[in-house]
């Protein structure tokens, strides 16, 4: 299953990004490695590629220390716990096509925000949310967050219930205070959890499609600034009639996350990885 539907596509794709082709029949019109330089030749790509790293720094950097602080607020024993989880969780299982739907009719110049602002009398804040290029990016970001931070809060207080309560009160009994054993204690064994929750935060960050399409079109994105690599896929793909540069620009993306994916395990992951063996060339030695 696994060779059919994965590796084989993988190398069907890249068979394919050496062709001109028009998605159907036999490929014939053979261009060699043509489309794979247009790619890293044409600027739309590379800013799309600068959008997907923005993404994927901004997306650490905005979820990471928020989803930390909501779950430690959510491991209190606090009133309507279950009820801010509820809340908090609801818009990662929401349709990404309601998501977007909902949230480009919101943004729009006459739309909710911009109405609200006006009746609280700060009509000057108001700006074009999607269209505007200064703007676009980092309303996408916000869309992101609040779509995907129940994830992130949802993994990290996982990871704290998975701490021993022992050494919660052990630190308690030499007198650390609150903050001082989340500093020592929770964070560093929270350190696992950060760094899987990272590693899926920059792999959906590098394939992000749905939401950049359904709030910007299929034209849009690359004017206002939030165009993604699989947005460009798809423009100058499918819906240009060209399905071999298609398929090139598929295995360019397929490229840039896997090195990023391998580096990433092998400099970040490793430790969590290795520690996690319960047999190795130490152990059996011993």
């Amino acid at each position: 299953m696994f060779l059919a539907f994965v590796i084989l596509p993988v190398f069907m794709a890249a068979y394919y990004g050496f062709y001109q082709w028009k998605g159907f029949g036999v490929p014939t019109k053979f261009v060699g490695f043509q489309n794979y330089i247009t790619i890293f030749t044409d600027q739309n790509f590379l800013d799309a590629l600068k959008h997907n790293g923005l993404i994927v720094i901004m997306s650490l950097i905005m979820q990471g220390p928020a989803a930390i602080a909501f779950a430690l607020l959510l491991n209190q024993n606090i009133k309507g716990r279950s009820l801010i989880r509820v809340l908090i969780f609801v818009p990662y299982v929401i349709s990404e096509v309601i998501v977007g739907t909902g949230w480009s009719l919101m943004l729009q110049y006459q739309g909710a925000l911009n109405d609200l602002l006006t009746n609280i009398g700060m009509g000057w804040a108001k700006a074009d949310w999607i269209a505007d290029p200064n703007a676009a990016i980092w309303t996408l970001m916000v869309i992101i967050s609040w779509k995907y931070l129940g994830f992130a809060v949802i993994l990290m207080l996982a990871g704290m219930q998975g701490i021993p309560d022992e050494l919660y009160e052990a630190a308690a009994i030499d007198g650390a205070s609150y903050w001082r054993i989340q500093r020592w204690i929770t964070l560093p064994l929270l350190g696992p959890t950060v760094r899987v929750w990272a590693f899926l935060s920059i792999i959906g960050s590098l394939q992000l499609f749905d939401l950049v399409y359904i709030i910007w079109g299929q034209y849009v994105s690359s004017t206002a600034g939030t165009s993604t690599m699989a947005t460009y896929m798809v423009r100058e793909g499918r819906l240009a009639g060209n399905y071999g540069y298609g398929n090139a620009v598929a295995v360019a993306i397929f490229v840039i996350s896997l090195v990023i994916a391998l580096t990433y395990q092998r400099f970040v992951l490793r430790r969590d990885t290795e520690g996690a063996l319960t047999e190795g060339p130490e152990r059996k030695a011993r």
